[in-house]
């Protein structure tokens, strides 16, 4: 069986049958299972190790509004549209309030990046330029109902910011209440958010082959994500830096 799909005996005859799936999904391929995230929240890496990580995690971040430009792009229903929309002010900002890429930028200079190099994208990985791209190549390319399914990593996510936030300012003393708003701000949006998109594939995936590509599309998300910290652990635990990617400061 592919890494990319489901067995094909799962039973998706219902859209209670599918949210089933999708939480079981998240249960056991959400990255915050992954090693690397681990090591982040229970203080084991060093300051450039965090580094980064925030120095990759930039590039996906800057890119959502991006994706969701392409997302919106694929409907017709303006209602949809409409909807969709608050995502791209929720991290680009809009005149006179901030955004969640500011707040990751907040938290980038509080570590001690130079703001013009983390916006260069220079110093990062190309694990993390390959995946980030295959994320918006997969909405642009798949139905809209995949697009919106993709997003569904959403639902897990607040409790892997909330485990963040405790992690982090328990464990390193460069990290401040101040440069984790980005999290603290999610944990009202993303609920938010995958509630929407939640209840748009339980309704509109209307056969057990829509619900397997909506499966699928989630499956897809969290290896966009876990592909990212694999990188992370090989480069910067593992010691196996590629060329051009950001070096930290010896500890």
């Amino acid at each position: 069986m592919s890494a990319l799909t489901i067995a094909p005996d799962t039973s998706l005859n219902t859209a209670e049958e599918l949210e089933a799936q999708l939480r079981q999904i998240g249960a056991t391929r959400y990255h915050s299972l992954h090693p690397f995230h681990r090591l982040l929240h229970g203080g084991k890496l060093n300051k450039g190790q965090v580094q980064a990580w925030a120095l990759n995690r930039y590039y996906y971040q800057s890119t959502i509004p991006i994706k969701d430009a392409v997302v919106i792009s694929r409907f017709r229903d303006r209602a949809t549209r409409i909807e969709w929309r608050h995502r791209i002010s929720d991290h680009d900002g809009d005149i006179g309030s901030e955004g969640g890429i500011e707040r990751w930028l907040q938290l980038t200079t509080g570590l001690g990046l130079d703001p013009d190099y983390v916006e260069s994208t220079e110093g990062i990985l190309p694990a993390t330029r390959f995946a980030v791209e295959a994320y918006v190549h997969f909405v642009r390319d798949r139905s809209p109902l995949e697009a919106i399914a993709s997003s569904l990593t959403e639902l897990f996510a607040p409790n892997l910011h909330q485990e963040r936030i405790a992690g982090m300012l328990e464990h390193y003393d460069f990290i401040d209440p101040t440069v984790m708003t980005y999290f603290t701000r999610r944990l009202e949006q993303a609920p938010r958010d995958a509630g929407f998109a939640l209840d748009y594939v339980k309704e509109h995936a209307r056969t057990p082959e829509e619900r397997r590509l909506v499966c699928n599309a989630l499956i897809f998300k969290t290896n966009v994500l876990w592909v990212q910290l694999d990188a992370l652990y090989h480069a910067y635990v593992d010691g196996h830096v590629p060329p051009g990617a950001f070096v930290p400061e010896k500890p």
